[in-house]
């Protein structure tokens, strides 16, 4: 009978999170996450399978605790202009606080790994479709009750939203100024203001 495993999977995985994510996926070696994770590499390997894998896993996990969390607290028990709103604020309040310059996981990783590897480039395009829904989700719900223009259509809407949360992870990883970023979806958030419309 196998032996149970020794440690909290979970607990380790989030250790390897972090280290890709500060990283990158070809600058950590099998060797830096059984140190970080404080596993032999045989234990990673029959856990989570080859460092591919484990990235694999570690991605998911990302996106699992950032945007998945994120729209569940605010898809549904905001309005919807207010959702899209708290959505980019704390995104730019996030940028702020990355003192390592880490950015986001996902964007780091469909700069790095997805263009060479064609499964992580339809993962990365899969999440990528889902937040551009999250935001079309939005924008339809706004238009519904009154509360976003209809200047726009949801769906123009929708990709504008979403080249804009991509624009403001990759510039804070250089310039992490709260002018910067600010100014970035203020105009984004004029265009949504119904009070633009003659209604």
């Amino acid at each position: 009978m196998a032996r149970p495993r020794e440690f909290d999977e979970e607990a380790v995985l989030l250790l390897a999170v972090e280290r890709f994510w500060e990283h990158g996926y070809e600058a950590t070696s099998i060797r830096d996450l059984a140190e970080v994770m404080g596993l032999t590499s045989a234990s990673i390997y029959n856990a989570f399978g080859d460092k591919r894998s484990l990235y694999r896993r570690a991605l998911d996990y990302y996106v699992d605790h950032s945007f998945g969390d994120r729209v569940g607290r605010f898809e549904g028990n905001l309005p919807p202009r207010q959702a899209i709103e708290a959505f980019f604020n704390e995104i730019v309040a996030r940028s702020l606080e990355d003192t390592k310059r880490k950015g986001c996981m996902l964007v780091n990783s469909a700069l790095e790994v997805a263009p060479h590897d064609p499964e992580f480039q339809r993962v990365v395009a899969n999440v990528l479709v889902q937040v551009e829904a999250f935001f079309r989700r939005c924008v339809e719900a706004g238009h519904r009750d009154g509360t976003i223009s209809n200047g726009q259509s949801a769906d123009d809407m929708a990709r504008m939203l979403l080249g804009m949360l991509l624009g403001i992870r990759v510039l804070a990883r250089t310039r992490p100024e709260r002018a910067l970023l600010e100014g970035l979806i203020r105009p984004a958030f004029a265009l949504l203001d119904s009070r633009s419309d003659a209604h």
